[in-house]
């Protein structure tokens, strides 16, 4: 059985609701859905999907690099958005982001996320070879 490594954000929620940031077992490693959300669970970009989108995905680069993965060790992303029209900005921010590297991705529009302020969570799974 492979060691299960967990990579903590320090968020308020990891223990009340038994997550962690990330997850590292063998040679990958999973991060849970990150928003830009504060400590106070609203975002700290309100209506600004684009910089919601990169607040997010530092988070993840941070928590890759915590576990020792990079950005370029990532095989699949996830997206959503709660609305059609940050299709384009969010998906300009990942293709900044992972424009060589080009992970399987999931794009989706969903009816909310945890805080109506929230217009983007994304999710990443790194693997090493």
């Amino acid at each position: 059985m492979s060691e299960r490594r967990r990579i903590s954000s320090g968020g308020p929620w990891e223990g009340s609701t038994g997550y962690s940031r990330a997850l590292v077992v063998g040679d990958t490693c999973h991060v849970s859905g990150t928003t830009d959300a504060g400590p106070d669970g609203w975002s700290r970009h309100p209506g600004d999907a684009t910089a919601q989108a990169r607040a997010a995905w530092d988070i993840v680069r941070a928590a890759l690099s915590e576990a020792r993965f990079s950005i370029a060790d990532v095989v699949r992303t996830r997206m959503y958005v709660t609305s059609r029209d940050d299709l384009a900005a969010v998906s300009a921010v990942h293709g900044q982001l992972f424009g060589e590297i080009r992970p399987a991705s999931t794009l989706v529009i969903v009816a909310g996320l945890v805080n109506e302020s929230l217009l983007v969570e994304v999710e990443a799974e790194a693997r090493r070879d």
